[in-house]
């Protein structure tokens, strides 16, 4: 309960930075209207851990963003990503993936800093998501696993690869680089790195259960456009 209380602090916190940010500026404000796609990389943070490579997927969102002249904006995303895990069986000619699609609603601080033509910012807020969708790809059956002859290793965490999600709502802290690059005064492009860190379980987690955190994290590499709308 602490741990969670920490956490919803912290994201309140983040929400009321631009808040605080844009009380303290007089400049003249803009409001931009775009959207991002482009691909990420996935892991589950389970505890116990399970052997894991990084899970490909996509990623996308419509934007809004309030930036000042200078130095602060507020950005509001409403999108989709691709989370979840890929088991790494090193070797082994198995596979497995389980692949979350989650739509999830990014509110961000944005620190820019650069030229006319040319700058860089800083994204940093909460995110919260809900998973719409869970889909397993497998060469074995994962669900009788003595049938498995080729199976690695026998005192393996497996619980994770039939295990029914318990939670669809998640919530974390998201954070990102990137560049703009303006065309126009009213045109430009974007390319952005973020990072998020998902606070929730996916399963459940008290002590009687098999984990005590399954927690999602995903790397996203994106290019955007935005126009100016005043």
């Amino acid at each position: 309960m602490k741990s969670a209380f920490k956490s919803f602090s912290l994201i309140l916190l983040l929400m009321l930075v631009p808040m605080v940010a844009s009380a303290q500026t007089h400049y003249k404000g803009h409001l931009w209207i775009g959207g991002h796609a482009g691909a990420s990389l996935a892991r589950q943070s389970l505890s116990p851990s399970v052997p894991q490579k990084w899970l490909l997927g996509t990623t996308g969102a419509v934007a809004v963003r309030y930036s000042e002249e200078k130095t602060f904006g507020l950005v509001a995303e409403l999108g989709w990503a691709t989370r979840g895990w890929k088991e790494d069986f090193q070797e082994s000619p198995l596979a497995y993936s389980r692949s979350l699609t989650f739509i999830n609603l990014p509110v961000m601080t944005q620190i820019i800093f650069g030229g006319q033509r040319a700058k860089c910012f800083i994204n940093l807020g909460p995110e919260f998501s809900y998973m719409i969708g869970s889909n397993i790809s497998a060469n074995f059956d994962y669900t009788d696993l003595s049938s498995v002859t080729q199976w690695p290793e026998r005192d393996r965490m497996t619980e994770q690869l039939n295990m029914d999600i318990a939670n669809r709502f998640d919530y974390g802290i998201t954070a990102g680089i990137g560049g703009e690059f303006y065309v126009s005064p009213r045109h430009s492009i974007t390319l952005e790195a973020r990072y998020y860190f998902g606070l929730g379980n996916i399963f459940k987690s008290s002590k009687a259960d098999t984990f005590s955190a399954s927690r999602s994290s995903s790397i996203e590499f994106t290019i955007g456009y935005f126009f100016r709308y005043n």
